[in-house]
């Protein structure tokens, strides 16, 4: 398997078939996919930080990964899209993911559990969304686990 480059709507396409509670993103920075001879494995899009107090200019989030199940393409792509943004100059990485989810391929690419983070709906009585997301919390993970080379400005 390789890493290579994708397009977002390539990605947004393999997330729309493979990813088991998220839609397709609007945007990104960039997007990666996992390939082997036969085909893309899977897919990981990154984006600017969802959370405000991170978007700091440089941290990325990576927003979606999915996999049609191929044994280490989470981790590989996880792994892929931190030496990316590192390339671009980024210092952070951050992603999250639901409680109820290990977080083995994460570990596998060197990242680092946070804590807990958020959860719960977008939707406010000023602007009321419909909540099309798992609402239970989230755990926050980054890359690579336990540096803290580079922070801040």
């Amino acid at each position: 398997m390789q890493i290579v480059p994708i397009a977002l709507d390539e990605a947004n396409a393999f997330v729309a078939r493979h990813h088991r509670h998220h839609e397709p993103v609007v945007g990104h920075k960039f997007s990666l996919a996992v390939a082997d001879d036969a085909a893309i494995r899977g897919v990981a899009i990154v984006s600017r930080p969802t959370a405000r107090m991170s978007n700091d200019g440089w941290t990325l989030e990576v927003t979606r990964v999915a996999t049609d199940g191929c044994p280490n393409a989470c981790s590989a792509l996880y792994g892929g899209a931190w030496r990316a943004a590192k390339a671009l100059g980024y210092r952070r990485l951050i992603t999250y993911i639901l409680g109820s989810e290990s977080g083995t391929s994460l570990r596998a690419a060197g990242w680092g559990l946070v804590g807990e983070a958020g959860g719960g709906s977008w939707s406010r009585r000023e602007r009321p969304r419909v909540d099309k997301h798992p609402l239970q919390t989230k755990l926050r993970w980054e890359a690579p686990a336990g540096s803290t080379e580079g922070r801040g400005r």
